[in-house]
């Protein structure tokens, strides 16, 4: 009998990747299935562009395995630029020199898999020994274009005769293109919604929207502005030498790991134009009601009303209030193998698989209610509708309705109620608003507190034991935003107060009789929780702080 030979196999030595993508999981929980899908390229940043995970996990996580500092934002204040190195060097291993003596160089890392090459590298060529810290990889591209190309536009002449080709030329030179681009990189660090650029007297100014508030990025001389503004026009497909009237542009930008939409607008003014550009990621997908802030108790009400098979469904509140991403995380709800969804939106902000979304092209007429006509024949279950804008959407949005579909839109008043009243005032008939419509959800959108530093904007460093400026909010207490809702269900007796023509003040009464929590309300409770405070509430919706 011959003898036999037991097989054991080896066990697989887990890569420094692979340990990163399994404590990534157990991070995401429920969402885990996805990281394998994603980073099957080996590319964890890719979780990052998809808004699953911040890159500030990420360093945490490589912080925990490889025992290296973590280095942010105030660390790098007065780092300046090592010369020694080429910046193409430092570029293909993600790295930036931080600081430096005559024997040792400490080195910051944005993915620190080549840690062995570089300090073999450096210790041959410089004699060097070599440290290593971590920081986020859009710091550390951002800081490599800063500090290492600004010597050439230091030269650069940014003076131009004003003529159409002049411009045309100056808006593809190097460092105009480094610093728009730098412009995007630094909004896109500091997580900004928007990114403002307006010529004052003597100089003009750069601006980002953080949480809903302005904070100046830069000051920068104002030869400078003609070409910063032809290179934002060009790639926004603008008219490069009209600066009397108002334009509007959009283009896909990639930054780094981030792929971004970004919508133009240009406004003459005094002192010359005045720049608004917005950023929209456009693959972030993990939308969930419960994630925006929406309460348990408003989440079921609200759920089960666009779970309904017809009726429409509108989502109210001022510009920049969060509708929108409402409206998405309504159809990640939705969104499954029996519902066929169509949208039509101004524009597409963010894709979602499975759904067909159309962008709205006024140029072409391919307006919201000529798309609406066109989705009628193509059988949908549910229809997203960005806005409705006037008499002729709203009637078709609301027959919609009526024939059997699911239709979502949005509206510009100030309070669910409003919304009843803003559809009678474009003209529609009182038994068309109360036969179709089934629910209001009215929002805001107020700043959370930073959970590090509890909202006193100073945070405990563990190494000096000292209170610092907080890094996770930058000092000011806050950090990302929630939502505060109300939602008007429409029951029997709100249909009545409709068709009997009673204004939006007795049918809000009405339906707080019935249960509805109010902004105020749901500010107030959020307030108290500790997510938000008073004086938030209070800057949002005019909540009495005493």
């Amino acid at each position: 009998m011959d003898n036999e030979v037991e097989v054991v196999e080896t066990p697989k030595k887990l890569t420094l990747f692979d340990k990163v993508k399994e404590l990534l999981k157990k991070q995401l929980g429920s969402q885990a299935e996805v990281v394998d899908e994603i980073t099957n390229q080996g590319d964890e940043f890719a979780l990052v562009a998809r808004a699953l995970v911040s890159e500030m996990d990420i360093a945490k996580i490589y912080s925990e395995l490889t025992g290296l500092k973590v280095l942010d934002g105030d660390d790098f204040e007065n780092v300046e630029s090592f010369n020694k190195i080429s910046l193409e060097y430092l570029r293909n291993y993600h790295a930036l020199p931080v600081s430096w003596d005559e024997d040792a160089l400490v080195i910051a890392l944005g993915t620190p898999y080549k840690r062995a090459q570089i300090t073999h590298d450096l210790q041959m060529v410089l004699g060097l020994k070599v440290k290593f810290v971590y920081a986020r990889f859009s710091l550390i591209e951002r800081l490599q274009t800063s500090l290492y190309e600004t010597h050439e536009d230091e030269m650069f002449d940014w003076d131009s005769d004003g003529s159409e080709e002049a411009l045309q030329n100056l808006a593809k030179e190097a460092p105009v293109v480094r610093f728009v681009n730098d412009t995007f990189s630094r909004a896109l660090d500091m997580d900004a919604s928007d990114i403002h650029i307006e010529p004052l007297d003597h100089n003009f100014v750069v601006r980002c929207r953080v949480d809903g508030i302005l904070q100046t990025v830069s000051e920068m001389p104002l030869n400078m502005f003609a070409a910063v503004s032809s290179r934002i026009k060009l790639i926004g497909g603008m008219n490069i030498a009209e600066h009397r009237l108002p334009q509007d542009g959009r283009t896909e930008m990639q930054i780094g790991k981030n792929k971004i939409d970004v919508r133009i607008s240009s406004v003459p003014s005094t002192d010359g134009e005045s720049i608004v550009m917005r950023i929209l990621k456009k693959e972030v997908q993990n939308f969930s009601l419960a994630s925006i802030g929406m309460g348990s108790e408003t989440e079921k009400k609200y759920s089960s009303t666009i779970k309904l098979p017809h009726g429409i469904v509108l989502v109210v509140g001022p510009t920049g209030s969060g509708k929108s991403t409402t409206l998405y995380c309504s159809m990640n709800i939705l969104n499954n193998d029996s519902n066929k969804i169509l949208t039509v939106e101004d524009p597409v902000e963010y894709q979602i698989a499975g759904i067909t979304q159309v962008h709205v092209k006024q140029s072409i007429g391919l307006t919201f209610a000529s798309a609406l006509r066109s989705f009628l024949r193509q059988d949908p279950d549910i229809i997203l509708v960005g806005e409705i804008r006037d008499r002729e959407t709203a009637e078709i949005a609301i027959n919609a309705a009526l024939t059997g579909h699911l239709v979502l839109s949005t509206l510009h008043t100030n309070d669910a109620a409003g919304a009843i009243s803003r559809l009678q005032d474009m003209g529609v008939e009182n038994f068309l608003i109360s036969s179709a419509l089934i629910g209001v959800l009215s929002q805001r959108l107020v700043r959370r507190v930073c959970p590090v530093c509890s909202g006193s904007g100073q945070a405990f460093d563990k190494e000096s034991g000292e209170q610092k400026r907080c890094r996770n909010c930058g000092g000011n207490g806050f950090k990302g935003r929630l939502g505060i809702f109300e939602f008007l269900e429409v029951s029997d007796s709100v249909r009545k107060a409709i068709n009997a023509n009673k204004d939006s003040s007795e049918i809000a009464t009405i339906a707080k009789s019935e249960g509805m929590i109010t902004l105020r309300e749901d500010g107030a409770r959020k307030a108290k929780e500790g997510v938000t405070t008073v004086a938030e509430v209070s800057r949002v919706c005019q909540l009495d702080s005493e």
